[in-house]
């Protein structure tokens, strides 16, 4: 008897089950092993149902796979994981479109070439190449390879529409067949690698971790579509299951940064926006020290703590929960706000915190936490850069205008951490900075967040 499928099933109740306890960093760990069991059994029912299938070359690949990733998971910091996201979407939705390729060489000509079967394999590979080319424009933003601003030109959208009628056209040509059916089919692949780049390129850095979301989500798709090719249930259902999983994410980020999901999805996010007067305006900043932090802290009965981008830098998670337990002890109430696109990944300051043992009770979210900067003494902004700027609430001309981000303008005072005033993700100026309730203390996080401990102890 052919348990395959009851194993395909198996395999997709962990999957459920992973996805689920994914959903707290509580459980996120033991969601993630739960979901990797789920495809290990998956792989183990697949090679089981082939007969003569070369099994060395299975294992070599199995080891070298498994080496690879060990090695990315175990080298790349938790700054690079954006990247290593991206680029990992492209090799995903790479192999889908290579497994149906394969498949076209080895049914074309054939009476196995059916118009299903070519149906799937075209968008198999459309969804495939075009997400491996926008995975690694993503990957060359985020990396610093390209740069992180849209980049536009008049015509883009007339150029994207005549690429995917071409698309469309030749697409059709292949799956009725003809004399030139072969020269079509690669027409198809060059169009698809080709709308992956134009539609990812005049998306701007703000809107990356949108972009990683959804390409990821193609990615799934990739793999569902190649599912239906090869008519393996299991890859059909793990494939279903991560685009679907990744579009309510995308649609929830969307919500979450005031963006239309159709113009992320169609790469029109950066064709509207007008940086002139951001990035020209003048702001003049109030330097201080820890000394003076310190004193400010003293002061105050309840902080909040803004985590961003500039801790994850620096590592610097262990060092604010040095600095929030000797506010504690002080006699300070103390909160985290996390803006749900802090950092450069959905989650990506939840895992760091968490990494810390800082408890998960004072993690709050961007809607939970803003009412509470209006009685806010002090808010320390760590490394955040457009997830507390000002400007999303009134310049139109800011690509991150509508925006919601992190009211902390609202405290009594605000501490900012930086490195230097060099601007955030999205390029523009934080006017934050200028404000009259704003107190600038540059330098690495972790050495001013350590500076700082030990000043609060010397109070």
């Amino acid at each position: 008897m052919d348990y395959t499928n009851l194993f395909y099933v198996i395999a997709a109740v962990l999957f459920i089950l992973g996805i689920k306890r994914l959903s707290s960093p509580k459980t996120a760990r033991t969601g993630n092993a739960i979901a990797s069991i789920g495809m290990l059994i998956a792989i183990l029912a697949t090679v089981s149902s082939f007969g003569g299938l070369d099994f060395k070359l299975i294992a070599i690949g199995m080891i070298v796979g498994s080496i690879l990733g060990a090695t990315f998971a175990l080298r790349v910091e938790m700054t690079q994981m954006p990247q290593m996201v991206a680029i990992f979407n492209g090799f995903g939705g790479g192999a889908s479109a290579l497994v149906a390729t394969a498949e076209f060489f080895s049914k074309y000509g054939t009476s196995e070439q059916s118009t299903f079967l070519v149906t799937t394999i075209i968008l198999s590979i459309f969804i495939g190449t075009l997400t491996l080319t926008g995975s690694f424009i993503a990957f060359g933003k985020l990396q610093g390879f390209i740069s992180g601003q849209p980049i536009v030109f008049k015509g883009q959208q007339a150029l994207n529409a005549i690429i995917m009628m071409g698309l469309i056209v030749f697409a059709v040509y292949t799956v009725l067949g003809g004399a030139n059916q072969m020269n079509a089919f690669y027409v198809v692949i060059v169009l698809s690698a080709l709308i992956g780049i134009t539609l990812t390129i005049p998306i701007g850095g703000a809107d990356m971790p949108v972009v990683i979301s959804l390409l990821n989500s193609y990615s799934g798709i990739a793999a569902s579509a190649t599912g239906f090719v090869l008519m393996n249930n299991g890859l059909i259902i793990a494939g279903a299951l991560v685009g679907a999983s990744g579009l309510i994410l995308t649609n929830i980020m969307c919500k979450g940064m005031n963006r239309s999901l159709s113009n992320v999805i169609f790469g029109a996010v950066g064709l509207s926006s007008d940086e002139g007067s951001s990035e020209t305006k003048q702001i003049s900043i109030k330097s201080s020290t820890t000394d003076e932090a310190a004193m400010i802290l003293d002061a105050a009965d309840k902080v909040i703590v803004v985590p961003g981008y500039g801790l994850a830098v620096a590592q610097a998670q262990h060092a604010v929960r040095e600095v929030a337990e000797q506010l504690e002890s002080m006699g300070k109430k103390v909160l985290y706000a996390i803006h749900p696109v802090a950092g450069r990944m959905p989650g990506h300051m939840n895992v760091l915190l968490a990494e810390a043992n800082i408890p998960y009770e004072l993690l709050k979210d961007l809607d939970e936490v803003n009412p509470e900067f209006e009685d806010c003494d002090v808010a320390i902004v760590l490394g955040a850069n457009d997830v507390v700027n000002p400007a999303a609430r009134h310049d139109t001309a800011s690509p991150i205008f509508g925006m919601p981000i992190l009211d902390v303008d609202k405290s009594r005072t605000v501490i900012v951490n930086k490195r230097t005033m060099n601007p955030g993700f999205a390029g523009i100026q934080n006017e934050l900075f200028g404000f009259e309730n704003t107190v600038m203390v540059f330098g690495d996080a972790k050495e001013m967040l350590n500076t700082l401990h030990k000043d609060l102890k010397e109070l």
